[in-house]
Parts: C-alpha cells; sequence; structure tokens
C-alpha cells in the first residue's frame, strides 16, 4: 500500500467504529493543488486511548499530546486527536492540550492552506478557514492574529517564507509584518529547527525568492547576526546563478559567497549540522578561487578532483563568476580546467605512493617533519607525472636526501 492508501484503510476503520476521522493539513493542501504530497496525517475525534485499542500496533510517543502513530504493513500514519492548545510559555510548545471539534481542531492551526480536512470516503473537503480561497488567491495567510500563531511557534514564521518559496504564493500582508516584527524572535527557536526550514528554502529552484524574503524581514540577521550588507546582496546574486538541483550544503556555500570562510563556517555551527556536511561547507569555501589559478599544478589538479566534493566547488566557482556580470568572459577560466580535466581521461587521481614512510627511512631518511616533507615531494612528483616506478621513486629520494642533509 501507499502512504495515501494507508491513511485512507486508518480512517475507514476509525469511521465504522463510529468516529469522525479525516485526512488533514498538508496532504489536503497538496491534493488540491494537483501535487504529490509526502506524508498523509489522519485527524479525528477518536481519542488516543480509542486509536490505541482500534490497531494491533501503535506507537504512543505523543499519546498526552493527543497524537498516536499507527503502524501498518510497515508504514506509519500519525493520528491526531482534534484538539486545542494553550499557553506556549516558550515559543514551541503548548502547555496544555485540550481534546475538541474539527472546527476549533483547525482554528488552532498554523496557516489557512495548512488548516483544511479531506473526508477521502465521501470525497469533501473541509473548510472552516478559507484555505480554498487563499489557495486560490495563492496567499499564504496565518489562521487568525499573525502575532498570536507565531506567539505559539516562532519558527512558523520560517515556515511562511517556506512555503511561499516552495508554493510560489505571495505572503499575506498583515502576516508578512508580523513576520518581520516579531523576526528578533527567531532565536528562541533551535539551531536544528531553522535548519530543516532553511534547507527547505535555500535547495528549492525558487532559492532566490526565499533568500530575499529571509534577508528583507529581518530572519537572517537574527539566526546569522553579522550577515549583512554587501554579503546579502551577493548572496541573492550568486544563489540565482545555481543550476536547478542542489544540496543544502553547496546551496549555503553560495549563500556565504560573499562572507570571510571563519565567518560562515562560525555561522554554521549554529545550524548544529552534521560534521560531513560542516566538512562539505568548509571545503567550499576555502577552496574559493582556486579554480581560477591558470598555474594550477597538476598534483594540486589532481588532489582537488580527487576531493569528494570537487564538483560541486566547481558550481560554487561558476555561479561566483557568473554572478560577477561580466558575461561569458568570467567563467573562461573554467571552460578551459574544464578541457584539462577532460584531457586527463580515466587518470588515476589518487594512485598508491611509489615508496611509503618504510622505504624511505630505509634510504636514509630520519623519522619526524623531514620524512614527512620528503614524501610529501616525492608524491607530487608522482602525481605530475615526473615519477612513475619505485626504481625512479628511490633515486629521486636520495638526490632528495643529499640535497637537503644540512637541514636533517
Amino acid at each position: 500500500m501507499t502512504n495515501k492508501q494507508t491513511a485512507i484503510k486508518v480512517i475507514k476503520c476509525l469511521q465504522r467504529s463510529g468516529f469522525q476521522a479525516l485526512l488533514a493539513g498538508g496532504c489536503v493542501r497538496d491534493m488540491l493543488l494537483g501535487r504529490r504530497a509526502k506524508d498523509y496525517d489522519v485527524a479525528t475525534d477518536a481519542q488516543p486511548q480509542d486509536v490505541i485499542r482500534l490497531f494491533k500496533r501503535t506507537l504512543k510517543v505523543g499519546a498526552k499530546f493527543g497524537v498516536v502513530i499507527v503502524l501498518i504493513e510497515g508504514r506509519r500514519v500519525e493520528v491526531a486527536t482534534f484538539r486545542t492548545e494553550t499557553g506556549y510559555a516558550d515559543g514551541r510548545h503548548p502547555g496544555s492540550v485540550e481534546f475538541t471539534t474539527a472546527a476549533e481542531d483547525a482554528g488552532r492551526r498554523d496557516f489557512t492552506i495548512n488548516g483544511m480536512f479531506y473526508n477521502p470516503l465521501e470525497k469533501q473537503v473541509i473548510d472552516y478557514v478559507d484555505g480554498q480561497a487563499d489557495l486560490k488567491s495563492r496567499i499564504v495567510r496565518t489562521i487568525g492574529k499573525p502575532s498570536e500563531r507565531f506567539g505559539e511557534d516562532y519558527l512558523r514564521m520560517l515556515r511562511a517564507v517556506r512555503f511561499s518559496t516552495q508554493l510560489d504564493f505571495e505572503i499575506e500582508s498583515s502576516t508578512w509584518s508580523a513576520v518581520c516584527r516579531n523576526a528578533k524572535k527567531i532565536a528562541k527557536i533551535s539551531g536544528e529547527r531553522i535548519a530543516m526550514e532553511l534547507e527547505g528554502i535555500l535547495v528549492h529552484p525558487n532559492r532566490v525568492a526565499g533568500a530575499s524574503m529571509l534577508i528583507e524581514s529581518g530572519l537572517v540577521n537574527v539566526i546569522f547576526p553579522g550577515f549583512a550588507g554587501e554579503q546579502a546582496k551577493s548572496a541573492i546574486a550568486v544563489l540565482g546563478q545555481l543550476r536547478s538541483k542542489v544540496d543544502f550544503a553547496l546551496a549555503l556555500a553560495c549563500f556565504f559567497a560573499g562572507c570571510e570562510t571563519e565567518f560562515a563556517v562560525r555561522s554554521c555551527r549554529i545550524l548544529k549540522l552534521s560534521r560531513n556536511r560542516n566538512k562539505h561547507i568548509k571545503f567550499l569555501l576555502v577552496n574559493r578561487s582556486k579554480l581560477l589559478d591558470k598555474q594550477m599544478s597538476l598534483a594540486d589538479l589532481k588532489k582537488l578532483l580527487a576531493q569528494p566534493y570537487f564538483w560541486d566547488l566547481y558550481e560554487l566557482q561558476r555561479a561566483i563568476q557568473k554572478a560577477s556580470g561580466h558575461g561569458r568572459k568570467s567563467i573562461a577560466p573554467l571552460i578551459n580546467l574544464r578541457r584539462r580535466i577532460k584531457a586527463l581521461g580515466d587518470v588515476d587521481l589518487q594512485p598508491e605512493p611509489l615508496l611509503n614512510g618504510h622505504d624511505l627511512i630505509r634510504l636514509g631518511a630520519v623519522p619526524g617533519p623531514a620524512l614527512g616533507q620528503l614524501a610529501e615531494e616525492m608524491y607530487i612528483a608522482q602525481l605530475e607525472g615526473t615519477l612513475h616506478t619505485a626504481e625512479q621513486a628511490g633515486k629521486w629520494a636520495k638526490k632528495w636526501l643529499q640535497k637537503h642533509s644540512n637541514h636533517l
């Protein structure tokens, strides 16, 4: 079964047992827009204990908030009891939850386009918040007063920008004003949650519109203190030159293209990204401009090519060059570099060294920094194509040791 079929199976079971059960939220929005939904959530007047009783396998992780995960044939369906939430002391978690009706449940959701229900058995849209009208008008609008909705969860300000970016909808004026007015409160939200929303904005092909909203609202300057002015202009220009499909690391590197590497790396720590993702971003920013070096040695080129993020570096540099506004002339060094790479063919970019450390010590090298320098210079000569065999490497190493004997 698909996710949708599994959710409908859950709804049938609940309705047969006398409960109201409906598809809710984002999946209804996507269905009405003709988009494929990722998740299909169910909302019901059945209370958690009823859901647990009706289904053989459930996870009770959010039961006290009215949420139970139903497990069917390897798929998970989130089943939430209609509820109201009050007392958001921390701008994220409700202090209390009360089970209620579908109409009141819709009233506590974030945006009108996410506040609709759908009965798949009767093929009926249930809309208490005028979500269909805003879908038709292509508007992102909070349900009720914007400041109240954002006060319940400040992350909703970033979600407004993400929905506007991904759907190419306009943020309604009072909703936008509330985002700008409350932007400083995004600092109360964890880096991990912020990162998830930023990823949804910056990897989307409409990323320039999203980044512009992040900057204009003041959200970016709160998330990344000190990010402004020319840095912001550069971010918009470089993001605008990216290909359609990119990953988050490359998008972030482009976002910080006008910043010092140290500032960018420090800023990314706020997002609590994985070690690999931080390494990816740092590689891209540290190696900016290296691909423009017409005199780059063969060894340095092979070392860069061997890196797993090389082609993201190429894409970053291409975007930076095109954003400079100098036309095709600006990417000429990259075109030449690509020809040079093609001419290499299937050459081994990371061959095993012709001699290892033990071999070099037997030739007279002394353990220590000089040994490392010898090994590095010999490997560069190997990458350059000067050395092809262990015998050649041995002769080369002996000459090196003689030349440097006074410094060892």
